[in-house]
């Protein structure tokens, strides 16, 4: 009877002290890293990386942008409008020629009618930016020099906006530097739109007037200029009262640029 009793006691003890073990484990902490420690470096490495790819896009575009105007210093580019057209399988007529083979009256005509000051910047005209920036009645020309032109025509895309605005000054003056004023010329005139479908001096010499541009006269140039705020609705061959007034106002500024393009000399 005693040994039974000694025995039920022993065993009602170890099961006290097994219950009492599972109690005292439970309210042990368990030592293993809390889920917010863990996902913290996760979510780290993820901004980093996603930080990383936003500065990487814009310097892969940087970068691809100087490495085409290193090529195009030296092969004449075609223009974004010219991609756009053949994209669409609609015709484009360019002929590429070097500036000696155009006429000086056409260059003296393009630089009085779009940038007077050519010769006298590095790309960008900040007199003409600054002027049309404090106009408090709205701008009443552009600034936009023949270098701003002439990247925005071969880099970027057409319409307006201030992001592409915004584009088009370090571009201007980074190509302006790397190319030189003559190759910027050069350029402007063989992408430069001059009707439906056709672009540089040479294809709006033999559309319009049946001739080379080497051989266009004062007064062709002066009515070719005038056409180019709008190419598509102006026909310099068959001009509108309009057109003939601006070309008359070219024709008079021309001799004044004569003395301003000696940037253009090799």
């Amino acid at each position: 009877m005693v040994g039974r009793a000694f025995g039920s006691v022993s065993v009602a003890r170890a099961e006290e002290v097994r219950i009492q073990d599972e109690a005292e484990s439970a309210e042990r902490p368990l030592r293993r890293r809390p889920p917010q420690a863990a996902a913290r470096p996760a979510r780290g490495r993820g901004l980093r990386r996603l930080v990383g790819l936003v500065l990487l896009v814009p310097a892969l575009a940087v970068g691809f942008l100087l490495v085409m105007a290193l090529v195009y210093s030296a092969v004449t580019p075609p223009s974004t409008l010219m991609l756009g057209r053949w994209a669409a399988l609609k015709a484009v007529d360019r002929q590429a020629v070097a500036l000696s083979a155009i006429s000086p009256h056409l260059v003296q005509a393009v630089i009085a009618s779009e940038d007077q000051r050519f010769c006298l910047h590095g790309g960008v005209d900040w007199n003409a930016l600054r002027d049309v920036v404090d106009d408090e009645e709205g701008p009443s020309r552009g600034a936009s020099t023949i270098s701003m032109q002439t990247v925005k025509n071969v880099f970027l895309w057409p319409g307006r906006s201030v992001l592409r605005k915004g584009l088009e000054i370090p571009l201007a003056l980074a190509t302006d530097a790397l190319w030189g004023k003559r190759r910027m010329l050069e350029v402007y005139l063989n992408v430069a739109e001059w009707g439906e479908g056709v672009f540089g001096a040479e294809a709006a010499a033999q559309r319009w007037f049946g001739k080379p541009a080497r051989d266009l006269t004062r007064a062709e140039a002066a009515l070719l200029a005038a056409v180019l705020p709008n190419p598509i609705l102006r026909n310099p061959a068959l001009p509108s009262r309009g057109v003939r007034a601006a070309a008359a106002r070219i024709q008079a500024r021309m001799n004044g640029v004569g003395g301003l393009m000696g940037c253009l000399k090799r």
